[in-house]
């Protein structure tokens, strides 16, 4: 297996969405409902460079859905994305058994 393929570029790009405080709580706003920057901006108390920053790794990884409207963006989660998030998690830990 080659450290440049795509897949494992993929999950990882999944764990490092994952390994960000900030993402966290982002992904669990989301989790109840779609939310625009400018509630995200008054829920975690950050820049809105920041939240652009952790949006765009959000997306990368495909676990979040952005959709334009006038100057604001709205967020959701990207049930696909997280499905596949979920799928690759049971491969890797597959091999640990029911230890």
């Amino acid at each position: 297996m080659s450290i440049s393929d795509n897949k494992e570029i993929e999950i990882s790009k999944i764990f490092k969405a994952l390994g960000d405080e900030n993402r966290l709580c982002i992904l669990r706003l989301l989790n109840k409902e779609e939310l625009c920057g400018c509630q995200l901006l008054d829920e975690l108390e950050i820049g809105q460079s920041t939240l652009s920053h952790h949006m765009k790794i959000l997306e990368e990884a495909g676990l979040i859905n952005s959709n334009k409207v006038g100057k604001w963006c709205k967020y959701s989660l990207n049930k696909s994305g997280w499905q596949r998030a979920k799928s690759e998690i049971m491969k890797i830990t597959k091999c640990l058994g029911d230890e």
